[in-house]
C-alpha cells in the first residue's frame, strides 16, 4: 500500500468532544480532510449551522451533533446510549473537551478540583471504557486523549488541572497495556502552549506571555491547527504499531 494511503480515513466514524472551537475544532476538520465522518460533541454547540459542522460538510463529510455537559454524569450516560442507537460503531474516540481553572493551591476550592476532574479524567474515561468495549468486541479502534505539558510538568496555579492531565497519562497507558493485543490503539497528544482561549490569559499577562516564548525553540505560540498532523496519524492506519505513547506537539518546550 501506498505510504499516504496509509493516512485515509474513508468509511471511517470519529468521535471528537470539545469539537466547537480551538484544538477540537481543528482536529474535527482534519480527521474529515483525511475521510472520517465526524460525530462532534461540545457542551454548547449549535443545534444547528456551527463552525465544526460547516467546516466537515465542506470536505464532503457526514456530521453528527450532540450538545452535552461531559462533566454532568447523568447526560454523559444519555450521551452514551444516544450514540449506540442513532449513529454507526464509531472508529475513533478523540478524547479532547477540558476545562482549566486557575487558584493557588492553598486557595484552590473543592469546586474547581471536582469540576476539573470530571471533565478532564472521567468523563475521558467513561468515554474510553464504554466506545472502548465495542472496539474490543470489533478487534480494531483508534482512542486519542488529549494530555498536555502539565502531564510532565506541575504547571503554577493549576493543581487540579495537573493532577487530570498526569492521570490522563498514565490512563493512556493503563488502557494500552490491555487493549493493544486485541487491536485497539490508545494513545495521546500532548501540546504545547497553544493560543486557545484556554491560554488567552497566559498571552494578556505581558511577563508570563514574554517567559514562555522564550522558553519555546520555534519561538512562537502554537496554533490549534498544528495538531492536525498529529491527529491524522494516530486515527489512521500508519500507527497501528503505536501504543501507549504520548505524541509531544510543544515547539521544542519539552527538549529545553
Amino acid at each position: 500500500m501506498p505510504v499516504l494511503d496509509l493516512f485515509r480515513l474513508d468509511g471511517r466514524l470519529a468521535l471528537v468532544t470539545g469539537c466547537r472551537r480551538g484544538i477540537g475544532l481543528a482536529i474535527a476538520e482534519a480527521l474529515a480532510q483525511a475521510g472520517a465522518d465526524i460525530a462532534g460533541v461540545s457542551r454548547s454547540l449549535e443545534a444547528e449551522g456551527s463552525e465544526v459542522e460547516r467546516r466537515v460538510r465542506a470536505c464532503g463529510r457526514r456530521f453528527y451533533g450532540f450538545r452535552c455537559d461531559l462533566a454532568d454524569r447523568a447526560a454523559l450516560r444519555e450521551l452514551l446510549g444516544r450514540i449506540a442507537s442513532e449513529l454507526p460503531p464509531v472508529d475513533i474516540l478523540v478524547n479532547n473537551a477540558g476545562v482549566i481553572l486557575r487558584a493557588p493551591a492553598s486557595q484552590h476550592p473543592d469546586e474547581y478540583w471536582d469540576q476539573v476532574l470530571a471533565a478532564n479524567l472521567t468523563a475521558p474515561w467513561i468515554l474510553a471504557r464504554e466506545i472502548g468495549r465495542t472496539m474490543l468486541e470489533r478487534g480494531s479502534g483508534k482512542i486519542i486523549f488529549i494530555a498536555s505539558l502539565l502531564s510532565f510538568q506541575g504547571g503554577i496555579l493549576v493543581p487540579s488541572y495537573a493532577a487530570s492531565k498526569g492521570g490522563v497519562a498514565q490512563l493512556v497507558k493503563a488502557l494500552a497495556n490491555e487493549w493493544a493485543p486485541r487491536g485497539v490503539n490508545v494513545n495521546a497528544i500532548a501540546p504545547g502552549y497553544i493560543a486557545t482561549d484556554n491560554t488567552a490569559p497566559l498571552r494578556a499577562d505581558a511577563a508570563r506571555n514574554r517567559a514562555i516564548l522564550e522558553r519555546i525553540p520555534a519561538g512562537r505560540w502554537g496554533e490549534p491547527a498544528d495538531l492536525a498532523g498529529a491527529a491524522v496519524f494516530l486515527a489512521s492506519r500508519a500507527s497501528d504499531y503505536v501504543h501507549g505513547s504520548i505524541l509531544v506537539v510543544d515547539g521544542g518546550w519539552m527538549g529545553r
